[in-house]
C-alpha cells in the first residue's frame, strides 16, 4: 500500500472516530435508581426499546436491595439519580425532588384517590407519581386450609389456633414463612400490623399527619400495651410456639416466594408485587387466597394494605430533567402500563389503562371489603427507614431486648432521633 493511500485510510478512520466520539458525547445519560426487584427485568427490556426508539438517550437502570438506604449515600457523595423510586419525607423537605404538580398530561389521567395518596402532606405538591394500585396481607393456600377445616381469622387467637392447627396435622408444611434475611419484609411487618392499629384509629390522612408531626399521644410507641410492645409480644408468641421457619433470620425473599409457591409453607406477608413471582415458580398454582392481616389488639379489626404503588420521582438536581420526563412519557404510555400491571399483577393507577392484571382479583376484592384499608408510613423520618425498622425486629427476634417493652422503648427512641434530626 502506498504511502499516499495510507494516508487516506488514516484520514478516514480518523474522521470515523471523530464522528462516533461526537455523537457519543451527544448522548444524554439518564440514571435511575430503584429498590423494586420485581420490576428489574421488565424495565430492562422497556429501556432497551426506549434507547432504540431514542438515539440521543440512553437510560441507565441501577437495583439496590437496601434502595432506602443506599440512595442517602448517593446524594451525599454527588451520585445523584436523575429518576428514582425511593421516597424519603426528608429529601422531599431538603428539596431533593422535582415538583411535578404541573404534570397535568400525567395527572388527569391518574385516579384522584392516587393522586392524594402521592401529595405530600407538608408543601401540598406532588413529587411522586404512582403507576399502580397495592394491596398487601396475608397469601395463605387455600388447599390446606380447606383441608384442614380452616377460615380466614378475624381475631388474633383464631390467627395463631389456624397456625397451630397447621403445624400439628402438617408437620411437613411452615406455617408462617418469612424471609427475615430481607430486613424491608420484616419493616413491612410493623407498617401493617404495629402501625397498623394506628392507621386504622385515626384513618388515612389522620395517621399520616401523626407520622409526620410526631404525636406522641396518638402513636404511642412507648405506651405500655401500645402497638410497638403489642407487635413485639406477638412475634415472639409466634417463634416460641415454633410457628414461624426455623431459617426465619437467614431466608430470602426468594426462598419465601418458593416455599409458598412448592406447598412447603402455608402463609406468608406479601404484597401483590409477589404474586408473579409466586406464578413464575408455579405457573399453575391454583390454590391461593389473600386475605387482611389479623388484628394484633384484641378490639381492633384486620388490615388490609391498599395503596399507591410504582412510584417514580424526578431529583431536583438532575442535569436532564427533560430527558428524564421523556422517558417517563414513554414509561406511561396506556400500552407500557397495561404491559406493566399485567406483569406486575397489581392494578393499574391510570384511568385510560383496562388490565387484565391477575387472578387474585376477587381474593383482593374480598379482602378489602372484610379488612380496614390503610397506606404505607410514608411520613416516616428520614433516618429510619424501613430497613432500618427491620433489622430492630431481626434484633427482636434474636433477643437484644430484654422484653417486648424495652423493644417499644428502643423503637420511640430510634423514631425520636430521627424525627429530630429531619426536624432541626
Amino acid at each position: 500500500m502506498s504511502k499516499r493511500l495510507l494516508s487516506v485510510v488514516a484520514a478516514a478512520l480518523l474522521l470515523v472516530t471523530l464522528s462516533f466520539a461526537a455523537g457519543a458525547e451527544k448522548k444524554v445519560v439518564v440514571k435511575f435508581f430503584t429498590g423494586k426487584v420485581e420490576t428489574v427485568e421488565w424495565m430492562n427490556s422497556l429501556i432497551k426499546q426506549f434507547n432504540k426508539e431514542n438515539p440521543g438517550i440512553e437510560v441507565q437502570q441501577e437495583y439496590q436491595r437496601d434502595a432506602s438506604n443506599v440512595i442517602k449515600v448517593k446524594f451525599a457523595s454527588g451520585d445523584i439519580p436523575d429518576i428514582t423510586t425511593v421516597w424519603d419525607q426528608g429529601f422531599a423537605d431538603m428539596g431533593r425532588y422535582l415538583d411535578l404538580s404541573g404534570e397535568t398530561q400525567w395527572w388527569s389521567r391518574v385516579q384522584p384517590a392516587v393522586k392524594e395518596l402521592c401529595t405530600d402532606l407538608k408543601s401540598g405538591k406532588q413529587y411522586r407519581i404512582a403507576t399502580n394500585m397495592t394491596m398487601a396481607g396475608l397469601f395463605y393456600n387455600t388447599k390446606i386450609f380447606s383441608d384442614l377445616g380452616l377460615k380466614e381469622a378475624t381475631t388474633w387467637e383464631e390467627f395463631k389456633s389456624n397456625l397451630k392447627t397447621i403445624k400439628q396435622k402438617r408437620p411437613d408444611v411452615v406455617p408462617m414463612f418469612m424471609g427475615g434475611k430481607d430486613s424491608w419484609m420484616l419493616g413491612h411487618l410493623i407498617e401493617f400490623m404495629a402501625h397498623g392499629v394506628i392507621k386504622q384509629q385515626y384513618g388515612t390522612m389522620g395517621s399520616r399527619k401523626a407520622f409526620l408531626n410526631n404525636e406522641e399521644a396518638k402513636l404511642r410507641f412507648d405506651a405500655p400495651d401500645g402497638p410497638m410492645e403489642t407487635f413485639a409480644k406477638r412475634l415472639l408468641e409466634l417463634k416460641e410456639e415454633g410457628l414461624l421457619n426455623s431459617d426465619f433470620l437467614t431466608a430470602t425473599y426468594d426462598n419465601q416466594l418458593e416455599a409458598f409457591a412448592t406447598g412447603k409453607a402455608a402463609v406468608i406477608s406479601q404484597g401483590m408485587w409477589a404474586l408473579s413471582g409466586i406464578l413464575e415458580r408455579n405457573k399453575n398454582m391454583k390454590d391461593i387466597g389473600f386475605c387482611p392481616y389479623p388484628p394484633i389488639v384484641d378490639g381492633t379489626k384486620p388490615v388490609v394494605l391498599a395503596a399507591e404503588d410504582s412510584a417514580y420521582l424526578i431529583t431536583a438536581e438532575s442535569k436532564c430533567k427533560e430527558e428524564a420526563k421523556k422517558f417517563l412519557d414513554y414509561l406511561f404510555r396506556p400500552e407500557n402500563l397495561k404491559a406493566y400491571s399485567e406483569f406486575l399483577k397489581a392494578p393499574c393507577a391510570f384511568t385510560d389503562v383496562s388490565a387484565d392484571w391477575g387472578p387474585l382479583k376477587d381474593e383482593v376484592a374480598k379482602a378489602l371489603r372484610s379488612g380496614v384499608n390503610i397506606g404505607f408510613t410514608t411520613e416516616a423520618p428520614s433516618g429510619f427507614s424501613g430497613d432500618d425498622a427491620g433489622r430492630m425486629v431481626q434484633e427482636l427476634y434474636v433477643g437484644k431486648y430484654r422484653t417486648p417493652a424495652d423493644f417499644a422503648k428502643a423503637y420511640k427512641a430510634a423514631w425520636d432521633k430521627a424525627w429530630k434530626a429531619a426536624n432541626k
